[in-house]
């Protein structure tokens, strides 16, 4: 391996940068730049993948948006290398050349995926131990057989807001808001905030005129959420952040809840929905469910192994001029491992993914997703919640029509419609988060004190069948008027 060098942006003798033959991606411009936006890449990515491996090896140069550029590893061992490899390449983005000198600006559309943030994400070596260790000390205080439940009821209450019409699109209605759901859980905020937190964070991803102040009403309720927990820890995350060792700052810990909340609603949603196409659509898995088997792990694999949620990230910025396999990767330039690329690459022995996990979908080294164990417990269990409800579901649409969300980083669904038979809604008993009743927790206890706790409340009463085709925004207006009722006992 190549030795850093001291100081300054030229590389010491012996770089592989000085080696002559290797073609530097920015050297002959970025016309031979893939983009990686837009209806066409978005609805063939594979092809695109194969293409870029075709033409360029296993680095291929790509635009992310207009006039950004960045370099996108397409194979799996080098990946792998790259993901590991703390030395030459640096997770820190405040290096990002192009950031630096102006030519891409903070309100980029992919400046926010790739610019500094103060939390585990961008940091490395003892900063990033430091944060890292907060977050996963605090989520292996998570209970996963209370998690599995309040994740199963969370899902029985979003079912019955569409059980009854015979139709429903999985991704405004379940997949993006169950997350949510359980976050306001996780976090210890109020029962109350849950549909306030779900209505914010859909104007987030929407990205559109009512962002900016959704943005800010997000700061605000983790401003609020602190504060309230510094009065009073519980047994949450927010708490144990707070009571870590490492002592983080309020501006830390907002970063970091910020980061957990992120990394777990819109990939989780993307986890979600994209198991729920491959269940409802291949042949291979069609026959189970048939059958009264749900082999939902088996598609969780498949879906990390070909349609990871993340399907291109694992930012790195190499630390000077180097080169890798052929290529001269320039210091303070964006290299991006393609997940998605990387295990569809790697030759596996047959067609099913299932039991296997080598895949890169949680990416791999210092900063591999600390988060995969409850990530996969809230994935299956929504899964399997809904088609033990719904057995009879199937695709509204053939599955070819299904369209998919452009953009360089994500594996997403616009819509996931479904219909299935009508059928009434049971009178389940809601459930009140678990701390309502604040319990200060025991320090030396790696016990989870998290456990839901049933409340007396009705359910609102089942809605009509005869219900007309809704747009996305009426059955999210829809649906939070369901939510709020619900959460109010009405």
């Amino acid at each position: 391996m190549t030795n850093r060098p001291a100081a300054g942006p030229v590389p010491p003798p012996g770089c592989p940068a000085h080696a002559g033959p290797a073609e530097a991606v920015g050297d002959t411009g970025h016309s031979a730049a893939v983009p990686m936006y837009g209806p066409e890449f978005a609805a063939d990515p594979h092809g695109a993948y194969a293409r870029m491996r075709a033409t360029h090896g296993p680095i291929a140069p790509v635009e992310l948006t207009p006039g950004v550029y960045a370099s996108l590893v397409t194979s799996y061992p080098l990946g792998l290398e790259i993901l590991r490899d703390t030395e030459r390449f640096a997770k820190d983005p405040r290096g990002w050349r192009a950031m630096q000198d102006g030519s891409v600006g903070p309100d980029n559309p992919v400046a926010p995926m790739l610019m500094y943030r103060p939390n585990a994400l961008f940091a490395d070596g003892e900063a990033h131990a430091r944060l890292r260790g907060a977050i996963t000390d605090s989520l292996d205080r998570v209970d996963p057989h209370a998690l599995s439940e309040y994740v199963e009821r969370s899902a029985e209450t979003l079912i019955d807001a569409f059980a009854s019409r015979g139709e429903a699109d999985l991704i405004t209605e379940y997949a993006s808001v169950l997350p949510l759901l359980v976050f306001n859980q996780l976090f210890g905020a109020r029962p109350a905030d849950g549909p306030k937190l779900v209505e914010t964070m859909m104007k987030l991803f929407d990205s559109g005129e009512e962002a900016a102040a959704a943005n800010d009403a997000l700061l605000h309720w983790i401003s609020g959420l602190l504060a309230d927990k510094r009065k009073q820890l519980s047994a949450d995350v927010t708490s144990w952040l707070i009571a870590h060792p490492s002592q983080l700052t309020d501006d830390e810990l907002m970063q970091q809840m910020i980061l957990l909340m992120a990394a777990g609603t819109d990939p989780q949603q993307n986890l979600i929905a994209n198991a729920l196409r491959l269940l409802l659509s291949d042949d291979r898995f069609a026959g189970e469910l048939s059958g009264g088997s749900m082999p939902v792990e088996d598609a969780l694999d498949e879906v990390l192994w070909n349609d990871p949620p993340m399907a291109n990230y694992g930012t790195r910025f190499p630390r000077y001029d180097c080169d890798v396999a052929g290529v001269r990767l320039r210091r303070g330039e964006p290299v991006l491992i393609s997940y998605a690329a990387a295990n569809h690459e790697a030759a596996m022995a047959s067609d099913r993914r299932s039991g296997n996990r080598a895949h890169l979908a949680w990416s791999a080294g210092a900063h591999r997703c600390p988060a995969e164990r409850p990530a996969r417990v809230i994935a299956s269990v929504a899964i399997e919640r809904l088609l033990d409800r719904l057995p009879d579901m199937e695709l509204a649409v053939p599955v070819e029509r299904l369209t998919w969300r452009t953009g360089p980083f994500a594996r997403a669904l616009v819509a996931l419609p479904v219909r299935f038979p009508a059928q009434a809604v049971a009178a389940h008993e809601p459930f009140a988060a678990p701390m309502s009743e604040p319990v200060r927790f025991d320090e030396t206890s790696g016990v989870s004190q998290w456990n839901p706790v049933p409340s007396s409340s009705t359910p609102p009463a089942e809605t009509s069948p005869e219900r007309q085709p809704e747009s996305p925004q009426a059955a999210r207006r829809r649906l939070l008027s369901f939510l709020t009722a619900w959460w109010r006992g009405q």
